[in-house]
């Protein structure tokens, strides 16, 4: 196939914004996946887990199903948890180091400075979300896969729906995620790679975490410009034009109540 000049794939893509907090709230059910499918859910009650990234609480919220103690903290004062810098040493001083860490960390530049304070933070484990082109680069292997392997590499066969500042439980998305599972209490000689299988939205997702958490619609679709054409003949030649036309009312979606 043959792109057009200047054309940019942009599906996988997630470019913010220099000083934007990267605010995407994880979908509760992709959290349960990784502990549901390969983890396990015994022994977790004993233990207490960090979310340094919790915002609205799509995380810290299902991690509550698993862990004895969940800390949710975050940089901004989203309304759950403490708002707590995770570079913030001062901060941190007088809390415990956690058993394991589970974040979705910012993208980009950004993500690497928390995976790596994540590791150095907790003692048994780190579980993160993460686009699945976050496997991949020379920086990152270098700077983490190298010194830190991965226990697990949990590939989603589902596409799991982001969205910038708000939870839509029936959205949708271009991207694919993963999760990446480190062992800090074990030597990792190998990474696994698994398939998280295609029935973690149906069998995860409950109504409780509707009614516990904020979520918002999908917003109407845009009516899409209709053209015109016409012909004129130019110089004993007929060209075609195009003139832009103004959807009808009828073509247009109707008004929320």
């Amino acid at each position: 196939m043959t792109l057009p000049r200047n054309h940019r794939v942009v599906a996988h893509r997630r470019v913010e914004p220099a000083d934007s907090l990267d605010y995407f709230p994880t979908p509760p059910w992709a959290t349960r996946a990784p502990i549901v499918f390969f983890l396990g859910e015994s022994g977790f009650d004993r233990l207490t887990v960090e979310d340094p990234c919790c915002g609205e609480g799509h995380m810290a919220y299902p991690l509550a199903d698993f862990f004895g103690e969940v800390r949710a903290s975050d940089i901004h004062p989203y309304g759950y948890g403490s708002v707590r810098d995770y570079f913030d040493r001062a901060a941190w001083a007088e809390i415990e180091p956690p058993h394991w860490t589970f974040l979705n960390p910012p993208f980009g530049d950004k993500s690497l400075p928390f995976l790596l304070h994540a590791l150095g933070r907790s003692r048994l484990g780190v579980a993160a979300f993460v686009r699945t082109t976050q496997t991949e680069g020379i920086g990152r292997y270098e700077q983490l896969f190298s010194r830190y392997r991965p226990a697990l590499v949990l590939q989603f066969v589902e596409r799991v729906p982001l969205h910038r500042g708000r939870w839509i439980p029936d959205g949708d998305t271009l991207t694919a995620y993963s999760w990446i599972v480190w062992r800090l209490d074990r030597t990792v000689r190998r990474t696994d790679f698994e398939w998280i299988p295609p029935i973690a939205r149906s069998t995860l997702h409950y109504q409780r975490d509707l009614d516990a958490l904020p979520w918002s619609t999908r917003p109407p679709k845009k009516a899409k410009p209709r053209f015109s054409r016409r012909r004129q003949r130019v110089g004993g030649i007929r060209r075609a034009t195009f003139r832009l036309r103004t959807p009808s009312a009828a073509f247009l979606p109707e008004a929320a109540e």
